[in-house]
């Protein structure tokens, strides 16, 4: 079987992504036989660096693993004296920086972050990013087994935690060592580590049916999502990128996938490789089912509290109401009619409207943007400003966990 003989995913057949894929990538995605084949190898693997490390807060006493993690993340590991093998091990990883790192790209990727932010953290990475995810549903059942995304309750936190994060990441130095981007993503990896800790511990983890937890195709088809969701779900309100601009970005995501600890074999290098990470996540991982449908679900439900739109006068109502039929509707347009209906995700043809209407008038709002000498400057420093005062507002609302160390609890569970 040659590469044009293997047939496309499901979710590729059906509209928008017919059409999608089409135009916006670069040329034919599709793997060898022998790359798809490959490919299941990566679903068995965690991070061992990260995965030793957890292992080292179980042996120590309580809090005593963490207390010094902190203190190697913050002041470096020479700060931390006589510190355990596995601790080296990690900081000689994430402090090496790799030998194709380009920072001009780096510091245009930041740019077009902040010109884009209020689009990509309101409407991107929630409901595409995010609510495409929940598509893959091996991913889903850590997220219904740790309590997190599937609770109500949990949800707007969760959704906050993850738009700060991704403002910490593509802030101008945003992952520079010490900075708080590149500071947060190691936690985030050893959050990963923590959750898989635990899962593997829980004798109901069905490891046939769902592979080996938080694994690396899983790590890979989540940062996938975040650059895509930048590039493709920006183009889908109207925004345009240059090719410099686009290329910066997947940069810098594969920086943000070299320090969050993805296998260099699947790490994606730009955007041929993450368009062609899209076939394989959605030939092997986007198989949604009920636990799909209740995260999804919990995300909606969420989208009005995120923003302090939960109040119970008439206009907190009406703005929850409106905000979420707006988000919801153009989540539809990003995931089809099928995928859509399967999440019961509300319809609504008005707001399916106003999504395309806000599209035409950001195209024709991007003309000037494009030709007006600084135009395109402003817009980036009034978008990262914007962005930053809206997830503060959010932030004071929803109290997200910044150190994810509510996760610890995992670690300190002994086996039975």
């Amino acid at each position: 079987m040659t590469r044009s003989e293997l047939p496309d995913p499901v979710i590729f057949r059906e509209f928008p992504f017919t059409i999608g894929v089409k135009i916006l990538a670069p040329g034919d995605i599709r793997p060898t036989p022998e790359q798809h084949a490959a490919y299941r190898k990566f679903t068995e693997m965690g991070d061992p660096l990260a995965d030793a490390v957890v292992e080292m807060f179980r042996r120590l006493p309580t809090g005593q693993g963490r207390a010094m993690f902190e203190t190697a993340l913050e002041r470096g590991i020479d700060a931390v004296p006589d510190a355990p093998a596995e601790l080296k091990a990690f900081f000689a990883h994430i402090d090496s920086v790799p030998f194709w790192l380009d920072q001009d790209k780096m510091d245009r990727a930041a740019r077009v972050s902040g010109r884009v932010g209020p689009w990509a953290t309101n409407l991107a990475l929630s409901m595409f990013s995010l609510n495409g995810g929940y598509l893959a549903s091996r991913a889903g059942k850590v997220l219904v087994g740790t309590g997190g995304l599937s609770a109500e309750t949990m949800a707007p936190r969760r959704v906050v935690e993850t738009a700060t994060w991704w403002i910490d990441v593509t802030a101008p130095g945003g992952l520079e060592r010490f900075a708080p981007g590149f500071k947060n993503t190691v936690r985030v990896r050893i959050m990963h580590a923590q959750v898989r800790a635990g899962m593997n511990r829980r004798p109901d983890w069905d490891y046939e049916q769902w592979d080996h937890p938080l694994n690396q195709s899983l790590t890979a088809g989540t940062l996938m999502l975040f650059s895509l969701a930048t590039i493709a779900g920006c183009n889908a309100v109207g925004l345009r990128f240059s090719k410099k601009e686009k290329a910066a970005v997947y940069h810098l995501w594969r920086y943000v996938g070299h320090v969050i600890g993805l296998d260099p074999e699947i790490l994606p290098a730009d955007e041929t490789d993450t368009w062609r990470l899209l076939w394989l996540q959605a030939d092997y991982e986007f198989l949604p089912d009920e636990d799909s449908r209740r995260l999804s679900k919990a995300l909606v439900s969420a989208l009005g509290p995120v923003y302090g739109f939960d109040g119970p006068g008439l206009r907190s109502r009406a703005l929850r109401w409106a905000f979420t039929m707006y988000a919801v509707s153009y989540s539809r347009i990003l995931l089809g009619k099928t995928n859509s209906d399967f999440l019961e995700m509300p319809y609504s043809r008005v707001f399916l409207a106003a999504v395309l209407a806000t599209a035409a008038v950001n195209g024709v709002l991007e003309v000037p943007r494009r030709i007006i000498p600084g135009a395109t400057r402003l817009s980036e420093r009034l978008g990262r400003r914007a962005t930053e005062r809206m997830m503060r507002r959010a932030a004071l609302v929803n109290n997200p966990d910044r150190s994810y160390a509510r996760h610890d609890r995992l670690t300190e569970t002994r086996a039975a």
